[in-house]
């Protein structure tokens, strides 16, 4: 007899959380150290792209580790002296908004990855990098996950280091342009971002004008409330 289907809404919702059985996996294979590499900053039309690579110790691994816009600003800043305190190397690169207009935002963020890696103090064997590409010129055997930082511990502590250097340099950006209120958007293109950018031009250097007038290519634009977790 053939089981009926249930309309019924589950009681809970299941939510994945990263695990290291890809890690574990790649180990049992002699694929070690693995690093994880995760970038933030795709959709904003102002401020760098920033990447981290991560190898993190199999046995002091920080608890909480998820992907960066699931977790609260607070969160994301305990975690990132966690990871710091703990991994075995933690890497950060960037490219600025001038390199995304001279080439475009996916090949900024695969350069990004590409330099966190290599700035590594240990050699990785495997690079596991989140998204659908293996940034190309790696010095190892490389690997993608779609949803990485959702599934991949090393991934999710990539991707709150990035996020939190990101929005660490964008908060700087906003104490030295005051008229723009990058310490708030992060440069994500809000109501407040694209008043400012209409009242007083684009800051050089710093406003990525390749996505002018306001081209996010197909990033969401939310208003400030909504930004907590944007990558």
């Amino acid at each position: 007899m053939a089981r009926q289907h249930s309309d019924s809404p589950l009681l809970f919702e299941i939510v994945e959380r990263p695990d290291f059985s890809f890690e574990t996996k790649a180990m049992a294979e002699g694929l070690w150290p693995v690093a994880g590499m995760d970038e933030a900053g795709r959709g904003p039309l102002a401020g760098p792209v920033v990447a981290a690579a991560v190898v993190l110790d199999p046995a002091n691994i920080p608890d909480g580790l998820d992907d960066s816009k699931r977790l609260s600003h607070l969160q994301r800043e305990a975690l990132f002296s966690r990871i710091l305190g703990s991994a075995f190397g933690v890497s950060m690169a960037s490219v600025s908004a001038e390199g995304i207009d001279d080439s475009n935002i996916l090949r900024a963020s695969l350069e990004a990855m590409r330099r966190a890696l290599v700035g590594l103090p240990v050699q990785p064997k495997l690079a596991l990098a989140d998204g659908r590409d293996v940034p190309p010129g790696l010095p190892c055997a490389g690997r993608a996950l779609i949803k990485g930082d959702q599934r991949s511990q090393s991934i999710a502590a990539a991707s709150i280091v990035a996020k939190v250097m990101r929005d660490r340099m964008m908060r700087g950006c906003g104490s030295h342009h005051a008229l723009y209120g990058f310490e708030v958007h992060m440069g994500y293109a809000t109501v407040r971002h694209r008043t400012a950018i209409e009242a007083h031009g684009p800051v050089a250097r710093l406003h990525r004008v390749s996505f002018a007038p306001f081209r996010l290519g197909g990033t969401e634009v939310v208003e400030e409330e909504g930004l907590a977790g944007l990558e």
